[in-house]
């Protein structure tokens, strides 16, 4: 049957091969299908069997509606195959419109497959609408120098586009007589059915290669994804060169427009100001910043130094090398620089020498805000990063999170780290990017648990997994790192998930070094080849634009509501201000120091205008009391013990030469200097009525002590007045009597001072005497009544010998000493000698007080050098010669106050004042009280809201 057929399709074969249309083509056998010829003429020389696409198949049968429609030599075959020709005909026209139907089916599904592919990969691209400020504004106004008019006009017409595509109804006629030539029911059905299994082996061929064309396509993706990245980092490049120039340009004076300042130094003034702010008020937590936190060497630093470029912290192997919270602002300029709050130095971080520098000043920072017997700090370094493209945001870097507390730290150092962590994370607007090592074991994570309790919906955390490139290679299954990125080994819930590599681990790498190598890394690491990370979660650049874009929505969320809340913090704080303090202007710390420094000056000032009389006069005073007793026990005493003038006035030479070398100069600057330091406090500490204010006392006293601790009288002026002080001392010439009754009243009045202290000292010694023990019921003790009768023996004595000797001598005290015991008391050699001493003192003192009566009228005798005479007044020109040298030393000491030393002290006072001025403790500590206080906060209520007002309104006018 199957050979019959064969046959007779063989005679149909040559029929159409011998006919003849009178026209010029390929016969009809080589027009047959490649399939059919090779079944139905197994000897039909033919190449290896090949399937040609549909499409050829196509276009042969096509060709046969160019065929005549007349009588053939076809239709004069026998064994009646024209039935079988229609039918074959009709059957391979409906598969040929089945055919298209697929086509156009394979159309629609393969367009929606391609715009599938591309929402994919639209999703997958980053968002580049932050990135128009990258494009110079010239491409902004391209339209004012480019007609795009006259270019549509010089496009092709829609008309002459058509005239370049297909004539799709010729393509529709050609499918319609195809249909209407052929008819079902042929020989040609089995034809198409090996066409048909053709096909299907072909389908089978693409179902096995599916596999290597999606890694193909993945790895296109991932060639594509770099492309856009270069190609956006070369732009990004070439933007900050271009933004370098232009603000190099606004600097050196080219434009003259002044440069606003940018949104983020305006955000971090306000966070400066509010670090300072009393903590009562709870409010200066509210504002976002991007907390950075995470366990001890997990790479926190590390990620903080890529988002800024540049290694600015120091490091350590294994070592806790952040001690304090480190506020980072990060803002864009011209020059990739560095600097502190309270610095203007500027660090460049270009340069390696600048880059040691700094982190060399940070680790001091932070060893200095440590208190002795703690290992980490709650006090705040805040530091300003700038250079061309950093993303603008506030972040904190916190000590690293620690399981166990080693040796050389404090007992409660964990304990700290989770209370410096936990008042940072509890900010309901603070971001907080949780970091986690991908080198050790997740279960090992313990700022994991303390996020998820700070943040359990994770609202406002972003996830970083550091060290990837150590995790491909020790983690056994990549899946797990992938389960780590989704969150699915954390109960923490996080906004983001991102992915890391900060380096090899060498702290000499640069950061280009570093990006380089992450690059490299993503570019040929499996998690992405076999989509376990998604393009957009990988690299620091797309963590610091994910940060960046998050802090930025947080602030424009709750800045406006915090500018209220400080809003009502000011009228509480005026309010209160009017009702207590009415009639005093609002002056913070500062001002208030400012009008302290101005009286304290005025007083330095009010020291020029003391007298010379004045100055002189307590100079006098002052340097004889602390003189007199070295002259009358040592000078005086022991010449008036000679028997001759000679050898008095030889002994008072000699001594009052060794004195003047020795100590005189120097007792005279001591007693300078203390009334200086006395007239001074006296300025410093004198109400001045109701203009006194007593909130300045303790730094106007702060002041006199240090600037008295600081002062140092000139060592020269000792010289000068050595020798000043000894010429005067040489001089024995009284001019005029009124001298001489100076000397002799100057005498007296030394004596009687001293004769005074003598019989005090006396009567403590012997008890009250019979007047006060009657009226005031006073009694002597044992030892007063022995001294008693030690005195009254020694009276004897000096009444016996009015010319005794200052000392008494061995037998003298032995006479005395047995005196007493016969009468039945029982005294002491020493103490008898200490009571002589007192009694012989005051005899002497009342001697010499009658010698200056008698010398009274002794002016002539001296002037005769006492010749003819038996009065000799030698101790009365001693006692002018001391005058005399204590009223040239008092006017010497005068003119060195008014010249020299009152201008050194007001010096060292303003330099004190400077210091205290740059010393916030030190006014804190000095300047206290409640009206101190509420003005201090409320200037800084009002700082933070015209500062919170200004940048609203400039983050509207970018919005």
């Amino acid at each position: 049957m199957w050979r019959t057929r064969a046959a007779a399709a063989c005679v149909i074969c040559r029929s159409l091969a011998n006919s003849s249309y009178g026209m010029k083509r390929k016969s009809a056998l080589q027009n047959l299908h490649l399939v059919s010829r090779s079944i139905h003429h197994p000897y039909y020389p033919s190449s290896k069997f090949q399937r040609p696409p549909l499409r050829i198949s196509i276009k042969l049968f096509s060709s046969l509606n160019r065929l005549p429609l007349r009588k053939t030599k076809l239709l004069n075959v026998k064994h009646g195959y024209q039935f079988h020709r229609n039918f074959w005909l009709a059957r391979l026209a409906s598969r040929l419109l089945k055919v298209r139907y697929l086509i156009l089916g394979s159309a629609v599904g393969g367009g929606y497959t391609a715009k599938k592919t591309y929402d994919q990969w639209k999703d997958m691209m980053p968002d580049l609408n932050e990135y128009k400020w990258i494009v110079p504004d010239f491409v902004w106004e391209l339209d004012e120098h480019i007609d795009f008019e006259k270019l549509i006009k010089a496009l092709p017409d829609a008309d002459d586009l058509a005239k370049l595509l297909p004539d799709f109804d010729k393509i529709g006629e050609s499918f319609t007589s195809l249909k209407g030539f052929f008819s079902p029911g042929s020989p040609g059905e089995t034809a198409f059915r090996a066409t048909d299994q053709g096909y299907d082996n072909d389908k089978q061929f693409k179902k096995i290669s599916d596999k290597e064309k999606i890694d193909q396509l993945q790895e296109e993706l991932l060639r594509t994804q770099l492309k856009y990245q270069r190609m956006l980092e070369r732009l990004e490049k070439e933007n900050k060169e271009l933004r370098k120039l232009v603000l190099q340009r606004d600097d050196k004076g080219i434009h003259q427009r002044k440069l606003k300042k940018s949104l983020i130094d305006m955000y971090s003034e306000v966070l400066d100001i509010l670090s300072d702010y009393d903590a009562s008020y709870n409010t200066q937590d509210h504002l976002p910043r991007v907390v950075v936190v995470g366990d001890q060497s997990a790479g926190k630093t590390s990620v903080l130094e890529m988002i800024a470029q540049a290694r600015i912290f120091p490091r350590g192997s294994g070592e806790m090398m952040t001690r304090s919270p480190v506020k980072v602002t990060l803002s864009e300029g011209p020059h990739h620089v560095a600097l502190f709050k309270d610095s203007s130095r500027e660090f460049d971080l270009t340069k390696e020498e600048d880059l040691a520098a700094l982190r060399n000043e940070i680790e001091i920072r932070m060893r200095n805000s440590v208190k002795e017997g703690c290992t980490v700090s709650t006090e705040t370094i805040s530091l300003s990063v700038k250079g061309p493209g950093l993303q603008r945001m506030v972040l904190v870097d916190l000590p690293g999170v620690i399981s166990t507390v080693t040796s050389g730290m404090a007992p409660d150092t964990k304990e700290t780290i989770f209370s410096i962590s936990k008042a940072y994370m509890q900010n309901p607007n603070a971001i907080i990017l949780c970091i986690q090592d991908g080198s050790v074991d997740a279960e090992r994570s313990i700022v994991t648990d303390l996020v998820s309790q700070m943040d359990p919906q994770g609202k406002r955390t972003i996830f970083v997994l550091t060290k990837v490139d150590l995790a491909e290679k020790n983690v056994a299954s990549p899946s797990r790192i992938q389960q780590i990125i989704e969150g699915k080994l954390f109960p923490m819930k996080a906004l983001g998930y991102f992915a890391v590599v900060t380096g090899k681990g060498n702290s000499s790498e640069s950061i280009e070094s570093i990006k380089e190598y992450e690059e490299e890394f993503f570019q040929n690491s499996k998690l992405l080849k076999t989509c376990m990370l998604k393009a957009h979660q990988v690299t620091t650049k797309n963590l610091s634009l994910a940060v960046s874009d998050c802090f930025w929505k947080m602030v424009r969320e709750s800045v406006e509501q915090q500018a209220d809340a400080f809003k009502a913090t000011r009228f509480n704080l005026e309010t209160e201000w009017k009702n207590n303090y009415p009639r005093l202007r609002e002056l913070d710390r500062n001002e208030l120091f400012e009008k302290a420094k101005n009286e304290i000056l005025d007083e330095v000032i009010s020291l020029t205008q003391v007298t010379p009389k004045h100055w002189e006069e307590i100079l006098q005073k002052t340097l004889w009391e602390r003189v007199s007793t070295h002259v009358i026990e040592n000078i005086y005493l022991p010449a008036a013990q000679t028997m001759n003038s000679g050898t008095f006035n030889t002994t008072v030479d000699i001594k009052l030469k060794q004195w003047t070398d020795k100590q005189l100069p120097n007792k005279a600057v001591e007693v300078a200097w203390e009334t200086l330091q006395e007239e001074f406090s006296r300025f410093m500490t004198e109400p001045k009525g109701k203009e006194h204010d007593d909130i300045f006392d303790k730094l106007k006293q702060a002041v006199k002590e240090e600037s008295i601790k600081r002062h140092k009288w000139n060592e020269r002026a000792e010289d000068s007045l050595r020798v000043i002080q000894h010429n005067a001392l040489e001089d024995r010439s009284i001019s005029d009597k009124q001298q001489w009754d100076a000397a002799i009243h100057f005498m007296e009045e030394t004596l009687q001072s001293r004769l005074k202290d003598t019989e005090s000292v006396i009567e403590d010694m012997v008890g009250p005497d019979w007047k006060k023990r009657w009226l005031y019921w006073i009694g002597r003790t044992k030892e007063q009544n022995i001294r008693n009768e030690t005195k009254n023996e020694l009276e004897k004595l000096i009444k016996c010998s009015e010319e005794h000797a200052a000392y008494l001598a061995n037998d003298e005290v032995t006479t005395v000493r047995k005196n007493l015991e016969a009468r039945g008391v029982t005294v002491d050699p020493c103490l008898i000698k200490d009571t002589w001493h007192q009694i012989y003192r005051r005899y002497f003192l009342k001697t010499a007080l009658n010698h200056c009566n008698l010398c009274r009228r002794g002016f002539y005798y001296y002037q005769r050098h006492f010749v003819d005479s038996e009065l000799e007044c030698n101790d009365i020109v001693l006692f002018w010669r001391i005058q005399r040298m204590l009223a040239i030393t008092a006017n010497t000491l005068r003119q060195q106050l008014t010249n020299t030393e009152v201008r050194r002290l007001e010096k060292n006072v303003k330099e004190v004042l400077e210091d205290f001025a740059e010393d916030n403790e030190k006014k804190v500590k000095l300047l206290t009280g409640k009206r101190v206080q509420l003005a201090e906060d409320l200037k800084k209520v009002r700082e933070i809201q015209e500062k919170l007002e200004a940048f609203i309104e400039a983050l509207h006018q970018e919005k």
